[in-house]
């Protein structure tokens, strides 16, 4: 632990490291073994289609085989009969039970069981054949549903892409999709349609968010001005001043709270733009801007920031560790309370750990932490201490960075906030 810097008051150092989860906040990734093997659509149609024509050559192969077997059956009976012969000398190459008659029932006879055993093997032969046919035929079969498979799901393949795309932020990709009019045309067309409201709407919210930036700042400047000049006159009466020095307490927190909406509104958005940012000199900036405040309150800053890059935009991430530090700093203990900032990498992600001493929290009201405006008690949020937006901007570009934030209470008060980047 790094040595801590020295105040006024006095206080017991932190302890090395505060508790941390136990658990794993990030949702846990099934990683199948094969993803070739994925039920798309395209397997389900292949298969269907397959086992189609399976079934059909099951049913069709039976039939033929009936078929015959009674075809054979009517006439496996002996064309002629031998009534009386003196002499008989037979040899045969299919019917070996011919080679050895020497009388006409025993000629007889062997006829009647050489017929017998020429259907047996006919039918076998058949069977054998025709299922060795219908097997290469449902091999066939299965590559052809499965390229047709392909062709007729490539337009819905289109959309997909599309919607991949503008979930990247990209509002402006249009499907196109032309051929027949068929369901998939309509479909395309109607995401088309959804796609332009949807741009019209973002433009809308794009030029509402700069247009109020302009309009609501500007009073607010000009009223922070007007008090500014008002407290500096020296010939103003005590209670004029007080009462200026109210204004412009409230217009600040007015500025501020302004300030929090539009950032909260601009965060709302996927970031697409994004650069590699060492996420422990964020951190490290968010520290040094709240030394002040910290030393004012008697907080002690520490922790161990590890090197780590993250891709994002470097604004918001240093948002996202200002907010934090600022709300552990000003929910805090009255006397010996401590902060510990710390970042590190990890398998795929990087991770910042904001750890504070506070008053306790229970586990069910965590949720509530990130709601706008949304108070728990007057300890955490009291008037003087912020507008309530802070963790909501905090969870907003977070999301915006596809990465999660998680809070857990600290036995015997304060919280724990664990912030996972993707790399």
């Amino acid at each position: 632990m790094p040595s801590l810097p020295s105040f006024s008051k006095a206080h017991t150092p932190p302890p090395a490291t505060p508790p941390k989860p136990t658990w794993d906040p990030r949702p846990p990734v099934s990683v199948r073994p094969f993803p070739w093997l994925r039920p798309t659509i395209r397997i389900r149609l292949t298969l269907l289609y397959g086992g189609m024509f399976l079934m059909a050559g099951i049913v069709l192969l039976t039939i033929i085989y009936m078929l015959a077997a009674s075809t054979l059956s009517e006439g496996n009976q002996i064309p002629f009969k031998i009534t009386g012969a003196t002499e008989l000398h037979i040899v045969s190459s299919s019917c070996p039970g011919l080679s050895g008659v020497t009388n006409v029932p025993q000629f007889n006879g062997a006829v009647a069981d050489c017929l017998q055993q020429q259907r047996a093997y006919a039918l076998n032969t058949l069977l054998n054949r025709s299922l060795l046919a219908l097997l290469g035929l449902t091999l066939v079969a299965f590559a052809f549903g499965y390229a047709m498979a392909g062709r007729v799901l490539s337009p819905l393949g289109r959309i997909t892409r599309t919607a991949q795309r503008v979930a990247g932020s990209d509002l402006h990709r249009r499907i196109e999709l032309g051929g027949p009019d068929d369901e998939l045309k309509e479909l395309a067309d109607t995401f088309d349609e959804m796609l332009d409201r949807l741009d019209r709407a973002f433009d809308a919210q794009r030029r509402f968010v700069s247009n109020a930036s302009h309009e609501l700042r500007t009073p607010l400047a000009i009223n922070r001005t007007l008090l500014e000049v008002q407290l500096a006159d020296p010939d103003a009466s005590p209670e004029l001043t007080q009462l200026g020095k109210t204004l412009l307490a409230t217009n600040e927190r007015s500025e501020q709270l302004v300030e929090g909406l539009l950032l909260l509104a601009r965060s709302e958005n996927k970031v697409v733009d994004k650069k590699p940012v060492d996420l422990s000199e964020v951190a490290a900036q968010a520290v040094d801007q709240t030394r002040g405040e910290a030393h004012a309150k008697g907080v002690a800053l520490g922790g161990v920031r590890q090197q780590v890059f993250v891709q994002g935009n470097g604004v918001l991430l240093e948002r996202i560790a200002l907010n934090l530090v600022q709300n552990a700093v000003r929910y805090n203990i009255p006397e010996d309370g401590w902060v510990e900032v710390s970042t590190e990498p990890q398998p795929g992600c990087a991770v910042m750990v904001v750890s504070n001493t506070g008053p306790v929290v229970p586990a069910y009201e965590i949720e509530n932490l990130f709601e706008p405006f949304r108070r728990l008690r007057t300890e955490r949020t009291g008037s003087d201490k912020g507008v309530g937006l802070g963790l909501s901007i905090v969870r907003s570009v977070v999301r915006a960075h596809d990465g999660s934030i998680t809070a857990e209470p600290r036995e015997g008060g304060g919280l724990v906030m664990r912030v996972v980047l993707p790399l």
